[in-house]
């Protein structure tokens, strides 16, 4: 066997000693690399439901607060006349349909669509507002 042969080898194990020393700091960088990569998608897919939710939330918060005040209303206007106004019954009847149409199609509805349903729903709450004022000044004046 030549002497030149025992160097050969010599190289080729150095050779690989190298790339393997190389190779693992560079394995684990990607790997961070990769990690920080599928944590940010994550974050991000997880962020993209975040406007719905919250125009969701809010959604419900007022058809909640509209509901209430036509609870009250009724309550009101059957104290005065004695009995129930078909206005207030026609209205929590359409809070009803609201209400069904969110539990079907409001996962899917698009941001801007809910948030005109909160500004009509916000709107009723605040003529029904004005009207209760009315009835509480009718009464109050009322001997």
């Amino acid at each position: 066997m030549p002497a030149d042969a025992g160097r050969v080898r010599l190289s080729a194990r150095v050779r690989a000693a190298r790339v393997t020393a190389f190779s693992f700091p560079v394995a684990i960088a990607a790997f961070v690399v990769l990690a920080l990569v599928a944590v940010g998608l994550a974050w991000r897919i997880s962020r993209r439901d975040l406007p719905r939710q919250r125009a969701f939330t809010r959604l419900l918060d007022a058809a909640d607060a509209l509901e209430s005040r036509l609870r009250t209303a009724r309550s009101e206007i059957e104290a005065i006349t004695g009995d129930e106004d078909e206005t207030v019954r026609t209205a929590l009847q359409e809070m009803l349909r609201q209400r069904l149409w969110l539990q079907q199609h409001g996962s899917t509805a698009p941001v801007r669509k809910l948030e005109e349903m909160r500004a009509s729903i916000d709107q009723a709450r605040a003529r029904i507002d004005q009207q209760l004022k009315l009835v509480e000044r009718a009464r109050s004046a009322a001997p």
